[in-house]
């Protein structure tokens, strides 16, 4: 298949080394928290919060269209061009610089932006999911932004995001779409055996709503804190007692007990022969492993070879 050529390039896994780009990963994630919190705010609810999620695109990562009092309207991250885009279905269009700049700096002028295009919005500016956090109008503190490195995370999403709809569509029960999340600055699909799950006590109302019932969930994650390096992850909730046990196929692939989940780390597959097979056997495996130990209803949950449709090129 032609996609998988593209999926094995060495050129579409380039080098993220997480010390070269701290700074300009911790700045672009508070500027993603800025345009989802506005999704977040005009966006019907989906359950576990799929409403908040942003997607990669062709040039970055956008919010798909936003319903406003005029029509809707669309906010992109492009990291070819290096520019925030704001597009309304009226025509209307406003452009915004992706340098180096505060975040303070960047929410004044997408809430000015937006104003001028007539779209009105309230958000709260409290970044989540982070320690130590500064409101967006007070945060100064993070203004970096390396267009080289901004680019190759985008890259790397993008292969990302190809390999983990490869891995849903072998799944015919309840799946999230592939989706970014801006709290936790991660590319995640999940899929869900249709039970309920135990609820967690002392959880806060988003913990609650986004593990309401059982899962298994991967994704991508550019690293941070113990884990020095971006890196791809595999992880049940709740977790099957003896999950940590389980053998994985792949084999550089390890259970980390700090964060309760399985880890491939992306230096491990750039230097694989397929980088793509190797991604997609450690999806599987994990899975495998996680839903078996957990009684999950396999047979009616997962696609038959019959099930998916030829490709003809």
């Amino acid at each position: 298949m032609h996609t998988q050529r593209f999926l094995d390039l060495p050129q579409s896994w380039p080098s993220l080394p997480l010390r070269e780009w701290q700074d300009t990963c911790d700045t672009l994630h508070m500027w993603t928290q800025v345009v989802g919190k506005i999704r977040m705010a005009l966006t019907p609810h989906v359950n576990h919060w799929w409403e908040v999620a942003l997607y990669v695109s062709s040039s970055g990562l956008t919010t798909s269209p936003i319903p406003y009092q005029n029509g809707i309207f669309e906010m992109e991250f492009d990291f070819l061009h290096h520019r925030l885009d704001i597009r309304t279905s009226l025509g209307t269009t406003r452009s915004l610089p992706l340098k180096p700049q505060s975040v303070a700096d960047f929410y004044r002028d997408v809430m000015a932006a937006l104003d001028q295009l007539g779209i009105a919005v309230k958000i709260w500016t409290m970044p989540v999911e982070v320690p130590n956090p500064i409101r967006f109008e007070d945060d100064r503190q993070h203004a970096a932004y390396d267009p080289e490195y901004a680019n190759r995370f985008w890259r790397i999403l993008v292969v990302a995001d190809t390999i983990l709809k490869e891995f849903r569509s072998r799944f015919v029960g309840k799946v999230s779409p592939v989706h970014f999340f801006w709290g936790s600055f991660d590319m995640a699909v999940t899929r869900f055996s249709g039970r309920r799950a135990p609820e967690r006590v002392g959880a806060d109302h988003m913990t609650r709503e986004a593990y309401s019932h059982e899962a298994s969930s991967a994704g991508f994650w550019p690293g941070s804190g113990e884990i020095t390096g971006p890196a791809f992850y595999s992880y049940m909730a709740p977790a099957p007692p003896g999950l940590d046990k389980q053998p994985i196929r792949t084999g550089s692939a390890f259970y980390s007990t700090q964060l309760s989940e399985f880890l491939l780390m992306y230096d491990d597959v750039r230097q694989a022969p397929s980088p793509h097979q190797a991604v997609l056997e450690f999806l599987q495996s994990t899975y495998e492993a996680g839903v078996t130990l957990a009684n999950w209803d396999r047979a009616n949950l997962e696609a038959s070879p019959k099930d998916l449709p030829s490709r003809r090129s």
